[in-house]
């Protein structure tokens, strides 16, 4: 038996049971999901686009899958560790692949914000779910399909029209069970016209000694001039495979910025789809990954420059160590008449043993003359100069390696927007660079179903 045909039997002994569970605005879409995963199957790693990471590797484990919808008990202030001093939240949690909330969560929310279950707001307001859910990511990309044909739930965030919102919505993904288990997750934010809205998600994991799969599907809406900062935080452990999957459309005049930072996994797959549906719009995508070891990072995006008039500013750094693999592919398409189209892609990275690897593919695809746009790569080692003139000045050679690699990383930091986050990060990066297990501190939070 496949890896994939594990889960295609479990929909298929268990479907009545896994639509019991769930709302109709969910199930109504999973027949197309098992036909798409059972007519193309999962690509290999010949396929161009997956030629780093194998999901048939990735999905082989017998991952236990909660179509029951069984309570597992998790102590968040165990897992908790993103505690960003200064910075207030509105935290809210996805427990395995559960929703739940922390005591108090809403009170910063204003009037014209939902932050809710994404199977309880599918009961609520099916119409807005079914207008929003599957419309954007393709039934063809095998993580979708997966993570459509096994999801139960998730979280809602909407912002009506003009409304701004102040305090970060916080999500927090956590992992914990006794036994191996797989989690399909999934996030569907809808930003109406003129909204404005900043959300941080952080993946933890509990079990150390357990392994974990997360399918994760994320869908956004940028409505006509809105704003939306989204930042993804993974600090994971060496047993946690993420099968991660984002799609983005984005009205006239709206500005997105997006910001995947890596620094604990396993095994990570990051892809992002981006379209631009109106003129005048801007995204700005930042990322960065911190692999030693054996960790895998693959990052893959394609952003779709549509229409006229918009502005696309990329820029991706890793540093791989010992026997880590990071693995980079973006292509900036930009159709016939996209005129006026400024899209600039760079990915930077550092190798620091013999036997790490560094695969990197910038591309781009150009149908008009009327644009602005580059692209690059470069992959080496720290610079030699650099490293003597400091160990002349009495740095010794490892404090020396620690402070080229926190520079290295500081133009990625300093594109956040938020103040408080982006002064955790720096000390963040700084503990994960001087080899620290934890990266974050403790905080307390409670939750509720």
């Amino acid at each position: 038996m496949g890896a994939l045909d594990q889960y295609i039997a479990l929909w298929q002994e268990h479907g009545a049971l896994i639509d019991a569970k769930a709302p109709e605005a969910l199930n109504r879409l999973r027949p197309e999901a098992a036909s798409s995963l059972i007519e193309r199957g999962l690509p290999s790693p010949k396929d161009e686009d997956y030629r780093h990471t194998d999901l048939d590797r990735i999905l082989a484990p017998d991952f236990g899958v909660n179509v029951g919808r069984v309570k597992i008990d998790v102590n968040p202030s165990e897992t908790f560790r993103c505690d960003v001093p200064m910075l207030s939240t509105s935290l809210f949690l996805i427990v395995n692949d559960a929703f739940a909330e922390t005591a108090g969560c809403r009170r910063m929310l204003p009037e014209g914000v939902d932050v809710m279950s994404l199977a309880a707001y599918a009961r609520s307001n099916p119409g807005f779910v079914s207008d929003h859910y599957g419309r954007l990511a393709d039934m063809a990309n095998p993580i979708v399909a997966l993570n459509t044909l096994l999801c139960q739930d998730g979280i809602v965030i909407r912002v009506r029209k003009g409304v701004k919102v102040e305090p970060t919505i916080q999500i927090v993904n956590i992992f914990n069970n006794s036994a191996a288990l797989l989690a399909a997750r999934r996030v569907l934010i809808v930003m109406e016209e003129d909204a404005e809205a900043k959300v941080l998600v952080c993946d933890h994991t509990q079990s150390s000694d357990v392994d974990f799969c997360s399918v994760q599907v994320v869908e956004v809406y940028a409505g006509v001039r809105s704003r939306l900062d989204f930042y993804d935080l993974e600090e994971s452990t060496r047993r946690t495979s993420r099968l991660s999957s984002l799609w983005l459309r984005q009205e006239a005049g709206s500005e997105v910025l997006l910001d995947a930072m890596t620094l604990y996994n396993g095994t990570t797959r990051n892809e992002f789809y981006t379209s631009f549906a109106g003129r005048h719009a801007r995204l700005r995508m930042l990322g960065m990954g911190i692999e030693d070891d054996s960790r895998r990072l693959d990052t893959y995006s394609r952003i779709a420059h549509d229409v006229p008039d918009c502005n696309t500013d990329e820029l991706f750094k890793y540093t791989v160590d010992d026997e880590a693999m990071g693995a980079f592919s973006g292509l900036i398409y930009v159709a016939e008449g996209a005129s006026k189209t400024e899209a600039f892609q760079s990915n930077r990275n550092l190798v620091g043993s013999d036997t790490a690897k560094m695969h990197s593919k910038p591309q781009l695809e150009i149908y008009n003359d009327d644009v602005k746009c580059s692209h690059g790569t470069a992959i080496g080692q720290l610079d030699e100069k650099q490293l003597f003139y400091m160990m002349t000045r009495g740095i010794s050679e490892a404090q020396a390696r620690f402070m080229l690699k926190q520079a290295f990383m500081s133009d990625v930091i300093d594109g956040i927007s938020l103040a408080p986050l982006r002064d955790r990060l720096k000390l963040m990066v700084e503990r994960r660079f001087a080899g620290e297990k934890a990266a974050c501190a403790s905080c307390p939070v409670s939750c509720k179903d």
